[in-house]
């Protein structure tokens, strides 16, 4: 028992050495990096705006002055400070005529209230769509391995499916999707990618908020401004003509004017036996012109190269982008600051790269990849991840950073998701160095496994998790860091409000760059090599390229 007791104290001693030796950061100079990047000047971080070119160069200012080298694309044989991301922007132009016809009388929609319908991204230049039917069709969920088929071979050519949010088993928490923990299925992307599928001329995704786990605002903000996506050679396969999201009343008035009862075709939608129903006597058109182009934007990469083995890479990520200028608030504001959502996590990476130059050099590379167009569908991840820079056989693990807590610290932390992967396990153990404890993510069905730019990585196979800030605070606990969540969420998400506040400690973040570092550190001055755990659904595609690891 003594020498248990005395190995103990040992390894307890260990730890907190082991904490001790991680760098300190400066909470001061977070907030500083927070409030440049959301201010007015920076525009709201458009992509293919004046804030893109703003960001993009106080990027590369940044990583100058921490001494990093170039680590994008390469051009007569030397690295630049940017990849670039070829996008196809559309918006449309002037005012949508929207509308739906009930036994032949039309009722005008008002972009933004009743509906917010996404600009064109099938390649479309003109969106003329008269009187088409409306089918309901569930949850758009066509999933064979799960025995699963919402469409039952109806024939939606020429026709708009209403879909509903989230997964079958979303309310009663149990059955074939997960429960409350949301799939691939229930993600507001899958719909339209299903639809389109089917050959709908366009879906009505039917909003409700706590299955969609954000409110009317966010939908309307994030989906009445320029559409971005990468560029496609059959765009249509993926995007059904028209893509939009109702009012969840206006959706039972809808169907009540059917002669249907919402709530219960809902329930029934939570079975197998659904079959669709069209929604007798109603159509829906809509008509405007779409102002569609290919841009270019930059995702910034700054390295480090690796002393022993450079060509083995850890990567740090973050989106830079925000939402640019949009429609304005109550209070005529139209600047989207965007500054936690990522001005937090943009920040973290500047501090983390000035963190690893002051260190001696890593046996591993270390890349910063700051991302664009996250808030258009991870797209800057995407196009890495489908044309990466580096091997992603050779990418040991990516430790993304996304819309972190700028107050005090907690005591827990948490992840997007609920993946199971050696990744973890190594952030666990190096938390607890800290006294933290790991919380799974408070809201499964939220599914923001599938909303951050990991995704990007874990999809291809290689480990990756996108870190979260606990709620469980020191000064509050867990009520005060619900309330902070559920405020941020409520009046700030998506909106121009999310704006930097002179009152944020930033001392909890940057606690958590501590461990995260380390975390970093410890993988790039090591051989390890994480994986997925062995029922993972992304195992397989990582052990495709292992031969690239031998």
């Amino acid at each position: 028992m003594k020498r248990l007791a005395l190995s103990l104290l040992a390894l307890s001693i260990s730890s907190a050495v082991l904490a001790a030796e991680a760098p300190s950061f400066d909470p001061h100079r977070l907030s500083a990096d927070v409030k440049t990047l959301s201010s007015d000047a920076f525009e709201g971080r458009g992509p293919a705006t004046a804030g893109e070119t703003k960001t993009v160069d106080y990027l590369i200012a940044q990583y100058k002055a921490a001494g990093l080298q170039p680590g994008g694309d390469l051009k007569n044989g030397k690295r630049a400070w940017t990849q670039a991301v070829p996008l196809l922007r559309a918006e449309i132009a002037g005012t949508p005529a929207l509308s739906v016809s009930v036994d032949g009388k039309p009722q005008a929609l008002t972009q933004g209230e009743q509906i917010a319908v996404r600009a064109a991204m099938d390649g479309s230049k003109q969106v003329a769509i008269k009187d088409a039917p409306l089918v309901f069709v569930g949850y758009g969920v066509k999933a064979p391995e799960r025995h699963w088929d919402d469409f039952k071979g109806v024939d939606l050519h020429g026709k708009i499916a209403v879909v509903l949010i989230n997964d079958p088993d979303f309310e009663t928490g149990q059955g074939d999707f997960g429960g409350k923990a949301m799939t691939y299925y229930g993600r507001w992307t899958y719909k339209y990618e299903e639809a389109a599928r089917q050959g709908a001329a366009g879906v009505l995704i039917v909003h409700e908020t706590e299955p969609a786990s954000y409110g009317w605002n966010t939908v309307k903000n994030s989906n009445t401004n320029a559409m971005f996506d990468i560029v496609r050679d059959k765009p249509a396969e993926t995007h059904p003509q028209v893509e939009a999201w109702i009012q969840r009343d206006f959706a039972v008035d809808l169907f009540k004017r059917a002669g249907l009862d919402f709530d219960a075709l809902k329930k029934q939608a939570q079975t197998r036996e659904f079959k669709p129903v069209t929604l007798k006597g109603e159509s829906f058109s809509a008509s405007y012109k779409v102002d569609s182009k290919v841009i270019t934007s930059h995702n910034v990469v700054g390295r480090i190269d690796g002393a022993k083995h450079p060509d083995e890479t850890v990567i740090y990520s973050a989106h830079w982008d925000h939402l640019g200028v949009g429609a304005p608030d109550a209070k005529g504001d139209k600047i989207y600051n965007g500054a936690v959502d990522n001005g937090t996590g943009t920040a973290a990476l500047i501090e983390l790269a000035r963190a690893f130059k002051s260190a001696p050099k890593p046996e591993r590379s270390i890349v910063f990849l700051n991302v664009t167009a996250e808030e258009k569908g991870l797209l800057g991840s995407e196009y890495y991840a489908a044309n990466p820079l580096y091997p992603l056989g050779k990418t040991v693990g990516v430790i993304n950073l996304d819309a972190l807590d700028p107050h005090g610290p907690a005591r827990n932390f948490t992840i997007s998701g609920s993946a199971r992967l050696d990744l973890l396990d190594d952030l666990i153990a190096t938390a607890k160095r800290w006294n933290l404890s790991y919380s799974p993510d408070p809201k499964p069905e939220a599914g923001h496994f599938f909303r951050s730019d990991h995704f990007s990585f874990a999809k291809r196979g290689v480990p990756a998790i996108s870190f979260g800030s606990g709620n469980d605070w020191v000064d509050g606990g867990l009520a005060a860091g619900k309330q902070a969540e559920d405020e941020y969420t409520d009046k700030h998400y998506h909106q121009p409000s999310d704006e930097w506040e002179a009152g944020w400690s930033f001392t909890g973040m940057a606690r958590d760059l501590q461990i995260l570092y380390t975390l970093g550190s410890e993988l790039a001055n090591s051989n390890q090599w994480p994986d997925w755990s062995k029922d993972s659904e992304f195992r397989a595609a990582r052990d495709k390229t292992a031969a690239d690891r031998k």
